[in-house]
């Protein structure tokens, strides 16, 4: 058998990743093997981790890497098998004296048989735990690749972790509905279990525990009906909070996603999975320093959902009295229809104007999608005119967060973004950051939101644990500071196609916003 290490990337769909593992001598400062052992354990990573997860026996049954067939007491350990699902429920494990899988058998606390070069058989001793962790393990260098930078075993171990608990979240989607064409390059690596994405798959064969992840705001008329008569477990799939450089109005790809079973996060009448997790969640110390690391990376990158680049500071137009920021929202977005948020821009702003008083200064910042052509939303300019001191269309909404005193939002992110930022912000709507004390709340929170947050509890429920994260580089996913370094202060690249198509949605946009005015 050559030697390979242990320890590999995933090939996600589409991915280019660079070399992960080259050969070394062991460190003579590698981690104690029992760390390492429990490390494998823990993360449930080594060998084919992501490979398929068959059916196997109720009855026990012992696990052999070197038999060509099954018997009734004895399961074959195929090398496109997940190690870990087939270790989990075996009574012992066989391998060659030169598999390294024997050493997720060890780290799985099962007794191991080797067999020899010549045929005989023994048990496995610390001998041979030394060898398979010497080739399969530490006798690696391993290198970060996102940043090309040294990692270490541990540091590699934990990454690879990271691409399981992604896959064993997608094994039990069946079906995935609604994805546009134009989002399927990043959304499917993010959505893979180690098989094809089953786009379009009928609901006729679902499995036990199968469930259907989809695009609600995509679904044909047809996929609806489906949908209402099998009534399938829903993943609802939407974009994440830190998405791209550009509008998806536009057809800019995606490179971030939230997958949520319980229901999507802007509908206050059932709580999310994201509601659950800052109600009853626990943030470690570890966690809410990497939230507020990333949080300062976001505010030093002038980064916001669309955009990159509010780096520069923007003038007080209003001089030195108070500034107040009223962000547009697209008005038939479900965001704003499925409950507890004001039905229109207007309203909002309304709202607003009487709250802060004639003496602050307003401004009212358009939807950049509404401001596109491309949705609902717009105000007419005499009563934008009557309620606002400055209609603002340019400015990156990082810079004018930056620049005002506080927000008054509907349902807004811009509204999450701005408590990142430290600033004021009265809630007119129920998004997923009301009602954890941190906002003035107007809207009608659910009485069940009674837990208190930090702004670093919200930050790392938001965007550490809750969303997936795509790198755009190596197309591989990644954790949130890698995308947060991707996009600032840079663009990411398109290829062709893509900029074909968002060259085609931006004229659409313009040669609607023409119509609307001879409506």
């Amino acid at each position: 058998m050559v030697a390979e290490p242990i320890l590999a990337i995933p090939p996600f769909p589409g991915a280019r990743p660079p070399r992960f593992a080259s050969r070394a001598e062991p460190a003579a400062n590698s981690p104690n093997p029992d760390v390492l052992l429990e490390a494998l354990a823990r993360h449930r990573v080594g060998g084919c981790y992501w490979g398929r997860q068959r059916e196997l026996p109720e009855s026990p049954f012992a696990l052999d890497a070197t038999a060509a067939r099954a018997s009734s007491d004895t399961v074959v350990w195929g090398e496109d098998d997940d190690p870990w699902h087939l270790l989990a429920q075996a009574t012992s494990a066989t391998v060659n004296e030169n598999d390294p899988r024997g050493l997720l058998a060890v780290a799985a606390g099962l007794p191991v048989t080797v067999v020899d070069e010549d045929g005989s058989t023994r048990a496995a001793g610390d001998k041979d735990i030394a060898h398979w962790m010497a080739t399969g393990l530490t006798g690696w260098h391993y290198a970060d690749p996102f940043k090309g930078t040294p990692m270490d075993v541990v540091e590699a171990i934990a990454l690879c972790g990271l691409w399981r608990r992604l896959i064993d979240s997608n094994r039990r989607i069946h079906s995935v509905l609604g994805i546009a064409y134009w989002k399927k390059p990043t959304v499917t690596p993010l959505l893979w279990a180690g098989t094809k994405i089953p786009y379009g798959r009928t609901l006729d064969d679902l499995p036990e525990g199968g469930a259907v992840a989809i695009w609600r705001a995509r679904l044909t008329a047809a996929q609806e009906r489906a949908l209402e008569r099998g009534n399938p477990p829903v993943i609802e799939i939407e974009d994440g909070f830190i998405r791209s450089a550009g509008l998806g109005a536009d057809c800019v790809p995606p490179l971030s996603i939230i997958a949520d079973a319980s229901g999507p996060h802007f509908a206050p009448g059932t709580p999310s999975e994201l509601e659950t997790l800052l109600q009853e969640g626990n943030f470690p110390p570890e966690l809410l320093a990497r939230a507020r690391a990333l949080r300062e990376a976001i505010i030093a990158g002038g980064l916001s959902k669309y955009e990159t680049g509010g780096t520069e500071a923007l003038p007080r137009y209003g001089g030195a009295g108070r500034h107040v920021l009223v962000p547009g929202q697209v008005e038939d977005d479900r965001a704003v229809t499925s409950g507890g948020a004001l039905a229109s821009n207007l309203e909002l702003l309304r709202r607003a104007r009487a709250e802060v008083g004639p003496e602050a200064y307003l401004i009212y910042k358009p939807h950049p999608d509404v401001l596109a052509g491309h949705r609902r939303g717009m105000i007419p300019e005499r009563e934008v005119a009557a309620l606002a001191d400055r209609v603002e269309t340019g400015s990156p909404m990082a810079a004018l967060i930056a620049m005002v005193d506080e927000l008054h939002v509907n349902s807004s992110l811009a509204g999450f973004e701005a408590l990142m930022r430290g600033k004021q912000v009265t809630v007119h709507g129920v998004p997923f950051y009301a009602g954890w004390g941190l906002t003035t709340d107007r809207g009608p929170v659910p009485p069940r939101r009674t837990a208190r947050r930090t702004l670093d509890a919200l930050v790392a429920a938001a965007l550490l644990v809750y969303p997936r994260y795509l790198d755009p580089e190596t197309g591989l996913p990644c954790p949130a500071e890698v995308l947060v370094e991707r996009l600032s202060g840079q663009q990411v690249r398109l290829d062709r196609g893509a900029r074909a198509v968002i060259a085609v949605r931006r004229l659409a946009g313009r040669t609607n916003r023409l119509l609307r005015q001879y409506k």
